[in-house]
This record gives structure tokens, sequence and C-alpha cells, in this order.
């Protein structure tokens, strides 16, 4: 098995155990829909030039308001209030034409690996 190139990876705050930032059912509609697309636009494609995009729905990223959030790795960049309607709208917009949506941006953080 060989090591893939990764564009970007998704951690989506969808199904919380404690459902304080979203509705899960919001989440979990938004985290369909994020799987639906990335399959859709051939994005976890390893043939990709500019590398796979990963997807995790995690259980929480400690922001506890205005959720289903979404961290885009290595962008640093946090959106909030991402719903089935947002979520193909920063696919495209941010993932595949890299450009954030500003509007959006709940915040940005750096990521160090080391």
């Amino acid at each position: 098995m060989s090591v893939q190139l990764v564009s970007h990876h998704l951690l989506l705050c969808a199904t919380p155990t404690k459902a304080k930032c979203c509705d899960p059912n919001t989440g979990l509609a938004t985290w369909n829909e994020l799987k639906r697309l990335i399959k859709e636009l051939g994005l976890e494609n390893s043939d990709r030039p500019e590398g796979v995009v990963l997807r995790s729905k995690v259980d929480c990223l400690r922001i506890c308001d205005k959720g289903p959030i979404l961290v885009v790795w290595p962008d640093g960049i946090w959106y909030t209030d991402v719903t089935t309607e947002k979520i193909e709208a920063i696919i495209h917009q941010h993932i595949i034409h890299h450009k954030p949506v500003h509007d959006w941006i709940y915040k940005t953080t750096s990521f160090q690996l080391f």
C-alpha cells in the first residue's frame, strides 16, 4: 500500500454525543451530503494530481455553538452553521477552486505537524 497525497482533510462535527452545537438530524444530513459530494465529484480519487480529499465525522470540535462545524485542514479554516445547502458551496468554492467562503468563516488557525 502506498501513501496517498492529501489535498484536504475535512473534519465535520456532525453528530455530537452531547448535541450542544447542533441538532443531530441537521448534522447527520450535512455529513451525508458531504460524503455524497466527495464521491460524486471524484474528490476521493487517488489519481487526482492535487491529492485526495479526506473526510472525518468527529464527535466534538469544542465550539459547542453554531454547528455543524467544519474544519478544513491544512488551511486552518473553521466554518459554522454548515448545512446541506452550505456544504456544496464550500466544496466547490473552497476545496475545488481554492477560494474560501469568507462570509461563513468562524475563525482561522494554523496547523503545525511537529
